[in-house]
């Protein structure tokens, strides 16, 4: 079930909100939720997106893969998003925007 423009955009604000108020959300973070979104407009907006890491360093500008993986465990764990990562080369990891409620 795809939520609807408007309900996105609301989740987006508060997510960007909730992460401007959060001590433990870094320029890192911030990049990576960038590429997130522009990730999320490539695949259609729809509930749950096709990620991969090669693709989201690129438009995050995040060069070490230690950093990609540290952030992107952390915005899973804080309930910026929800992440389950594909272990195969060529499938991607799928993300859903997080929950309102953390």
């Amino acid at each position: 079930m795809n939520n609807s423009k408007p309900e996105i955009r609301a989740q987006h604000d508060f997510l960007i909100k909730r992460m401007s108020k959060d001590e433990k959300i870094k320029m890192p973070h911030l990049a990576l939720f960038a590429g997130l979104v522009i990730c999320w407009t490539q695949e259609g907006q729809t509930d749950t997106f096709s990620i991969t890491r090669k693709i989201l360093m690129s438009f995050s500008k995040i060069s070490s893969i230690a950093t990609y993986h540290k952030c992107i465990k952390e915005l899973d764990q804080l309930g910026y998003i929800i992440y389950q990562p594909s272990f195969h080369p060529r499938k991607g990891s799928l993300v859903t925007w997080g929950n309102r409620n953390k």
